[in-house]
C-alpha cells in the first residue's frame, strides 16, 4: 500500500523538467473528412443549363414587355400582349419597398405583387443557398461571366487590381444599397403605398425600359465602360457595382454556414469554380 501511494520518480522528473512545463498546449481541431467523387461530376452542365434557360426567359419577358408597351404607347394600334408579371423581377428598390411593406402591414402589396415574391425568393436563396442566385440565375452575372471567359480565351488571361484599388471599389455596390436602404427604411408602410400608387411608380418599370431603349451619350458610354471592363476583370460589375449583389451578400453573411456549405458537392455547385467567390469578398 505504501509503495502505490508513493509518486512514480518518473513523472515527477517529467512534470518538473522546464522543457516539458513551459510547452504550450496545443489544441487540435479535427479536420473534415476528406470526401472523393466516385461519380461524374455534373454540377456545371447544370449550371450552365441554368444559366440559359434563365437567360432566354429573361430575354422573352423583355422583348414582351418592350411590345405591351408599344401596344399601350400606340393605344391599341400594334399588336396586344399581356404585360409580364417577370420584369418586376428587376425592380429592385421596388421589391426592397414591397418586402417592408409585408412586414409591416401583414398585407400583400396591391401594386407591382410579382415584385415582392420574386424578390423574397432572391433573398430566401441567398440564405439557404448561398451565392445560388448570382452564380445560377441572374442573366446579368451570367452575361457578365461569359464576358470576362470571352476575355480570357482571346487575351489568355484577366486582370486582378491592385489592393489599394480594388478595397474601395468594393465598397461601391454596398455604398449604392445602403443609400436606397436608407431611403427605404426611413418610410412608413403608408408612405410606401402611396408612392407605388403614384403616375412614377405605376410606370416605374416603363421608366427602366426607356432608360435602355433610349440611352444618352453619357449612359451609353457608361454600359460600353462597363461591358470592356467586363472583359478584362472577372465579375466587374457583380463584384464592384451591383447594389442586388450587395444586398444577397449581406444574406450570405447573415447565414454564413448556408444549409449546404458543409455539403461536399455544395463548393462546386453554388460556386462556379471559383471565380464567383469573387463575388462575395
Amino acid at each position: 500500500m505504501q509503495a502505490a501511494t508513493q509518486p512514480d520518480s518518473k513523472l515527477l522528473e517529467a512534470t518538473e523538467s522546464p522543457s516539458i512545463a513551459a510547452r504550450p498546449h496545443i489544441i487540435t481541431l479535427p479536420r473534415k473528412k476528406l470526401v472523393r467523387r466516385r461519380d461524374r461530376d455534373y454540377s456545371q452542365q447544370l449550371r450552365l443549363g441554368f444559366q440559359l434557360i434563365f437567360l432566354v426567359l429573361n430575354l422573352r419577358i423583355g422583348v414582351q414587355f418592350y411590345q405591351w408597351v408599344r401596344w399601350a404607347e400606340t393605344a391599341g394600334a400594334a399588336r396586344e400582349v399581356t404585360r409580364p408579371a417577370g420584369v418586376e423581377g428587376w425592380l429592385l428598390i421596388a421589391g426592397l419597398m414591397q418586402l417592408k411593406y409585408v412586414l409591416l402591414t401583414g398585407e400583400l402589396p396591391r401594386i407591382h405583387p410579382a415584385g415582392f415574391f420574386l424578390f423574397t425568393a432572391f433573398v430566401l436563396m441567398s440564405l439557404l443557398l448561398r451565392k445560388s442566385f448570382c452564380s445560377w440565375l441572374c442573366p446579368i452575372g451570367t452575361f457578365s461571366e461569359y464576358l470576362w471567359k470571352l476575355g480570357r480565351s482571346t487575351f489568355g488571361r484577366n486582370f486582378t487590381l491592385p489592393r489599394w484599388l480594388d478595397l474601395p471599389l468594393r465598397s461601391l455596390k454596398h455604398l449604392l444599397f445602403g443609400f436606397f436602404a436608407y431611403a427605404v427604411f426611413s418610410m412608413s408602410a403608408t408612405t410606401i403605398d402611396e408612392f407605388l400608387a403614384t403616375p412614377y411608380g405605376l410606370i416605374v418599370d416603363v421608366r427602366m425600359l426607356n432608360f435602355f431603349c433610349y440611352l444618352d451619350g453619357v449612359a451609353a458610354f457608361a454600359v460600353l465602360g462597363l461591358i470592356v471592363a467586363s472583359i478584362f476583370i472577372q465579375n466587374f460589375w457583380c463584384r464592384y457595382l451591383c447594389p442586388y449583389g450587395a444586398f444577397l451578400g449581406l444574406a450570405v453573411w447573415s447565414t454564413r454556414s448556408g444549409l449546404l456549405a458543409e455539403s461536399p458537392h455544395a463548393s462546386i455547385a453554388l460556386s462556379a469554380r471559383g471565380p464567383v467567390r469573387r463575388l462575395f469578398p
